[in-house]
């Protein structure tokens, strides 16, 4: 496993011993980290299936990613108002991969990429929509009372906010 500590190590044998200066560690850090998202951005796909309660609705997401990425997960909000189980009105998400400790065993990992974050986040409007363990309880037990008039309520909030 190649981690972001060991990189560092492996750079400095090639470029020679490093100055003891902080600013050219964090700058180096950020390097590697830039090097890393370029690389996963341009993994990632452009066209992401459509389909369920949110098809034809466009969510933004805000993903900011700490300096000590890939060892921390990157923090993710929904900018679009969504009428959702997994996600909040006001953009908090419910997704065990952007934990940094998960009692599930999902949870972040060095291995994982950006690229599973945003097919994370597209499984919450798929196969990974949870009205069982929900993050928004009143949406959850909406669909359960009422699952055309939750599909409506959805559909009105793609209209006023996803277009």
């Amino acid at each position: 496993m190649l981690t972001l500590a060991s990189k560092l190590k492996r750079d400095d044998g090639v470029r020679g011993p490093r100055t003891s200066n902080p600013a050219s560690d964090s700058t180096r850090r950020v390097s590697v980290r830039d090097k890393l998202l370029v690389k996963e951005v341009a993994e990632l796909e452009a066209n992401l299936p459509y389909e369920g309660y949110y098809q034809g609705g466009k969510f933004q997401f805000e993903i900011e990613v700490p300096d000590a990425y890939n060892m921390v997960p990157p923090k993710v909000k929904c900018l679009t108002r969504i009428w959702h189980p997994n996600i909040t009105e006001t953009g908090e998400i419910c997704l065990s991969l952007l934990r940094e400790h998960s009692i599930d065993g999902t949870g972040w990992a060095p291995t994982r990429t950006l690229k599973d974050v945003v097919w994370g986040l597209n499984s919450l409007f798929t196969d990974l929509l949870n009205f069982d363990d929900p993050l928004n309880i009143e949406a959850a037990e909406h669909h359960l009372r009422d699952k055309e008039d939750f599909r409506n309520k959805v559909e009105d909030y793609i209209k006023r906010y996803a277009r």
